[in-house]
């Protein structure tokens, strides 16, 4: 190993200490994480702490430009080491003992000890615009409590987030009971592992970072599989096997390949991945199949599904329609139960048609509720054991319809300030722009971006304010659906402020053409007011109701 570069497994309890006190540089982009992420990390902590054997858990691999004193740069790993922060200053302050509160924040926090001149610090430091905000309400004694109670403004979006996922985590272990917390705590120091990557070199520390992300083409665990599938034959099956197999990952390429095999995993397995993919496929999946038979009746078949579902094998049916529209998700926790009905009625055009259009719907109301992964796998397994036993996937109260909490709950979404939901606005409007278009639009174009109509910091002299003298109105409709269009260019923060009349014809048009029905629209008006909007927003969730049957 270079001079210099060091690299070990440590526990959390040799992280959190007084070797290292971790900065997040300037250059780093603020803490996104959202409560999907938390979520998923707060419940596989949960499941692993358990489990009976006392293996280590490991969190994976930070990189630190590091020398000998403590001060740790952080190039690879800062939303890891912001929400385990924030985990144990939840867990401190739920604490019912003193004595427990204390052993917590030493890892939150380095004390002050005059023998030894060492200063009072918390153990990670946030960027400087979010320093402040993430010390007071939550690494503070007394700080979470202040922040659920009060509910302060938020400057920044990686403060937004740390609200949300405060507000979550509190939501989730105050369900536990103390002890559960008290196991959580030391399961979390004890237990779990970081891969600590430090260099003194900046330039050391950014290629790390750099291999370390490079996909490249290390051993994947398609090849772990296939070396024990196809090895497994006799030796006259192993050639023809072997190019059956490779000729079905070359045309997916890699990356799908893989993806092939999370998802028949899913569609055998009925729950979340728990441990690494080819331990769980073997137990799950080829438990059940010889070798050669898991080539000719799952891998080649679903290999087929998984095409027409991904879009690479279109059919035009109708069910093209509604996978169109669930491709525009941020997940593809769908897509197996999808296979899965595909591969048993390939046949039933109007069948899939009725399917796919209630999944969309299902998983669009999961993706606007914004559940997290949790949720939506638990979800997609109950419709996969209905898939499994034949009955009437689509009856009513069967787990691929929504209750009717469920639909109001996106009733609610949807009327709300729904650009500020992460990861919500663009999928939506494109799918709403396709119902406005009343036909299956196609979105090639290399950049789509949501613009505001009425702009988020209109100018003091311009005729919005004349429309919206009051600031509590402005901030009502601001961020709803109906104030909000589709570009294919790029945002224009000069352009967001002109006038209407200027905007619709300078901006919102290129060319004299406007690709998007729910940007053509606006055109049509002459003026945008409250009224207008009142309008706009009662007809656009009268349609998309209508859709999504969430009457």
């Amino acid at each position: 190993m270079p001079e210099g570069i060091q690299a070990g497994e440590k526990n959390l309890d040799k992280v959190f200490c007084n070797d290292y006190l971790f900065k997040i540089p300037v250059f780093q982009r603020p803490y996104s994480w959202t409560t999907e992420e938390v979520s998923e990390l707060l419940d596989d902590l949960l499941f692993a702490m358990e489990q009976d054997d006392k293996e280590p858990y490991f969190l994976g691999c930070i990189v630190l430009i590091k020398g000998d004193e403590p001060e740790s740069y952080v190039v690879d790993g800062q939303q890891r080491l912001t929400t385990l922060s924030m985990l144990l200053c939840l867990l401190r302050e739920l604490a019912d003992e003193h004595g427990v509160k204390n052993l917590i924040d030493g890892r939150i926090r380095q004390r002050s000890d005059p023998l030894t001149g060492a200063q009072e610090v918390v153990r990670v430091e946030l960027r400087r615009q979010d320093r402040d905000f993430f010390h007071s309400f939550v690494q503070s004694e007394g700080g979470v409590e202040s922040l659920l109670e009060s509910t302060p403004e938020t400057k920044t979006d990686a403060q937004t987030r740390i609200l949300e996922n405060v507000n979550f985590l509190n939501g989730k272990l105050t369900k536990l009971s103390t002890q559960e917390r008290m196991n959580l705590a030391s399961f979390i120091i004890a237990r779990c592992y970081l891969v600590v990557v430090s260099t003194p070199n900046e330039t050391s520390a950014f290629r790390i970072f750099s291999i370390l992300n490079n996909r490249g083409l290390d051993l994947s665990a398609t090849d772990i599989l296939k070396a024990e599938i196809i090895g497994g034959l006799e030796e006259d099956e192993q050639e023809s096997y072997g190019e059956k197999w490779e000729d079905i990952e070359q045309e997916l390429g890699r990356e799908k390949f893989n993806d092939l095999f999370t998802h028949i995993r899913m569609i055998y397995g009925k729950a979340k991945l728990r441990r690494n993919l080819p331990d769980e496929f073997r137990e799950q999946v080829l438990r059940k199949h010889t070798g050669s038979d898991f080539i000719d009746h799952v891998l080649d078949q679903y290999d087929d599904v998984y095409k027409r579902v991904r879009g690479l094998d279109e059919q035009g049916q109708e069910a093209g329609r509604y996978l169109q529209f669930l491709r525009l998700l941020d997940n593809a926790d769908w897509i197996p139960p999808v296979m899965a009905f595909f591969h048993r009625n390939p046949h039933s055009p109007a069948l899939l048609g009725k399917f796919t259009r209630d999944l969309e719907r299902l998983a669009f109301g999961l993706f606007l509720r914004r559940s997290n992964i949790n949720d939506r796998i638990s979800r997609y397994a109950e419709v996969l054991e209905d898939i499994e036993k034949d009955e009437d996937v689509c009856r009513d109260g069967g787990p691929l319809q929504l209750s009717i909490g469920e639909k109001k709950e996106v009733r609610d979404v949807l009327d709300g300030p729904i650009y500020t939901v992460p990861r919500v606005p663009r999928p939506l409007l494109l799918r709403l722009d396709s119902l406005l278009a009343d036909a299956v639009a196609t979105y090639d174009h290399p950049i789509i971006s949501v613009e505001h109509v009425l702009p988020q910091s209109p100018k003091g002299t311009s005729n919005w304010l004349h429309w919206f003298p009051s600031e509590e109105e402005r901030t009502y409709w601001t961020h709803r659906l109906a104030n909000l269009v589709l570009l294919s260019s790029r945002k224009n923060a000069q352009a967001s402020n002109y006038e209407f009349d200027h905007k619709k014809t300078n901006y919102f048009q290129r060319g004299g053409v406007v690709t998007f029905a729910l940007t053509s629209q606006v055109l049509g008006e002459v003026e945008w007011t409250p009224q207008v909007l009142r309008e706009r927003q009662s007809d656009l969730l009268r349609k998309l109701a209508i859709e999504w049957r969430l009457e």
